[in-house]
């Protein structure tokens, strides 16, 4: 009597990628929520005839400007270590991993620069709120990449270096929050 042969293998479960993905989603979602309510609180600002943005309030836009900047280089790194975990290469996946890290990490420092250099009004009102709400968000989004990428090279470099899906889902993210910034960027800073 002959046996069956074995069944094939299943097809591989990408619970990372759909959870990263629904993440990013989610994030994005809050980012877009948030810019519809500035556009809307600024149109009532306005219709109002009273100033959205508070008198004397200077915004650095170099800092905003090299954020932006600075997400294009980050984003190439991120698919550069999906590139060199997908052939295995340790070592250049470790390099752009780590320097995933230290662009978001200045990414983080360029926001912490706008606050200190602001000098927004104690009492500035709904600008100040939805400023600073934003701009926290975003800085949150950013410190949890940060961390995202550090477990990404932990777990990758740490012995799993068959499985690039965490440095797939890690790419995911940073686009996603790149394109949010982008977005936040234009309406924040360049239009007022």
């Amino acid at each position: 009597m002959h046996a069956l042969p074995a069944a094939p293998a299943g097809p591989k479960h990408r619970q990372i990628i759909v959870g990263a993905a629904l993440a990013s989603a989610a994030a994005l979602s809050l980012f877009m929520g948030m810019i519809v309510t500035w556009l809307r609180m600024r149109d009532q600002a306005r219709a109002a005839g009273s100033a959205w943005v508070p008198e004397d309030t200077a915004i650095p836009m170099v800092a905003a400007n090299v954020m932006l900047l600075a997400l294009l280089p980050l984003c190439v790194f991120a698919q550069w270590a999906f590139y060199a975990a997908k052939r295995q290469d340790r070592p250049h996946t470790g390099v752009a991993l780590a320097l995933v890290g230290v662009v978001g990490l200045m990414f983080i420092n360029a926001q912490a620069y706008i606050w200190s250099q602001m000098k927004l009004p104690a009492n500035g009102g709904t600008y100040n709120s939805m400023f600073y709400a934003l701009t926290g968000v975003l800085v949150a989004a950013a410190i949890a990449g940060v961390v995202f990428s550090a477990v990404a090279a932990f777990r990758y470099l740490g012995g799993r270096s068959t499985d690039s899906e965490v440095v797939a889902a890690h790419a995911l993210y940073w686009y996603v929050l790149s394109a949010a910034y982008a977005v936040l960027w234009f309406v924040v800073y360049v239009t007022k």
